[in-house]
Parts: structure tokens; sequence; C-alpha cells
């Protein structure tokens, strides 16, 4: 955490899933996250994250990184130091409805991730009750695949429809990124240890 807290920016690629614990690590110390995946935080925790992730966040499509088209540190130091000033206050007052909160304690004006989370699920029955007394179902000629799409819609959409994310989340496992490299980080991790463990024998 004491590094995290000397930080401007925390790197958070994919582990062995999209998500990570390290990314509300860095958050809950003031950090601002850098995704290399809308699925690492964009599309998961819509309920506790804001839409607009500019304003907490930076993207930077992994793809660039191994295509070499630009490195992190070039995107980075094009962001104003005002401009990171914000982010970082931003990201700062996220953190009650990042954490679970003593119950105890009184957070009378703050929303707790519990407090977001009961919240967002009456919401929700709220609409699917209003939806069934109506006769209709949430979403016109849902997708499963599309499933993450959902989430991200506008008040009043009912159809998901292109995405510009779309090229992460249909990309066929395995398929090549362009520079010989497949599947996801994870994968590329574990094939250079199993390299280099070879290369030991």
């Amino acid at each position: 955490m004491q590094m995290f807290q000397s930080s401007h920016f925390c790197l958070q690629p994919q582990g062995d899933s999209y998500t990570r614990r390290s990314a509300f690590d860095s958050m809950l110390a003031g950090c601002i996250p850098v995704f290399f995946h809308p699925g690492s935080a964009y599309t998961q925790y819509t309920w506790h994250l804001p839409k607009n992730f500019t304003t907490y966040s930076v993207f930077i499509p992994e793809d660039d990184i191994r295509l070499r088209n630009g490195s992190i540190e070039e995107r980075l130091s094009q962001i104003p130091p005002e401009q990171v000033q914000i982010m970082r206050e931003n990201v700062i007052n996220l953190i009650p409805q990042l954490i679970y909160a003593d119950p105890r304690s009184k957070l009378e004006t703050f929303k707790d991730a519990f407090d977001v989370a009961v919240q967002a699920v009456i919401d929700k029955v709220t609409r699917l009750r209003k939806n069934i007394i109506e006769g209709r179902t949430e979403y016109d000629n849902f997708v499963e695949e599309n499933s993450w799409k959902y989430a991200l819609l506008e008040e009043g959409q009912r159809e998901a429809g292109w995405h510009e994310w779309d090229p992460f989340f249909s990309k066929p496992k395995g398929e090549s990124a362009g520079d010989g490299s497949t599947g996801s980080s994870a994968e590329a991790a574990k094939n250079s240890w199993k390299n280099e463990q070879r290369d030991q024998k």
C-alpha cells in the first residue's frame, strides 16, 4: 500500500482473470488505476464505478503496448498535472463506495459498497416488476455473449448494439495479437516462465 500511496498511477494489467484485487488496493490508496482491458473494471463494477471512466482512471489498450504503438510512460506523461490532481481527487471521492464499512460506525453522509449494492438490487427488482406488469422483458433480443454490454446501456435503451469495446471481448482465445503472441497477458507470462525453466535445464 505504501508504494501505491507514493505513486500517481498504478498499472493494472490482467491477471489470471480480467479483474484483480490490486486495482481496489490502489484506489483505496488514492492512486489512479491504469487499465489495459475494459473487463478489468469498466464492465465488471458498473454499480460502484462511474460510467465515465476517464474521470478516475487511464485506459491504454493492451494491443497498443504489445504492438509497440507508444509506451505507457509516454501516454501518462501527456496528462497535464492539473488533470492528474483532479483524477486523484475523484479516486479519493470513490473510496467510501468501494469499502464495506464497520456497521458500528455512523457513515450518515456516505454510502459504502454494501449500501450501493443493495440500492442497485432494489432498482433492478423494481425494473423487473415493472416489466412483468407491462408484459415485456427487460431487454430486446438478449444475447448472452453480449451480456457485458447491458449494464452499460443508457436509461431507456433496450437493445445492445455495436460497442467500441467489442474487439476486446470478441477476439477468439489464442488469436494472434499481430506480434506473434497469443492469448491474455497471464498466458504470455506463463509461457515466458516455462521458457525460462526450460532454458535453465
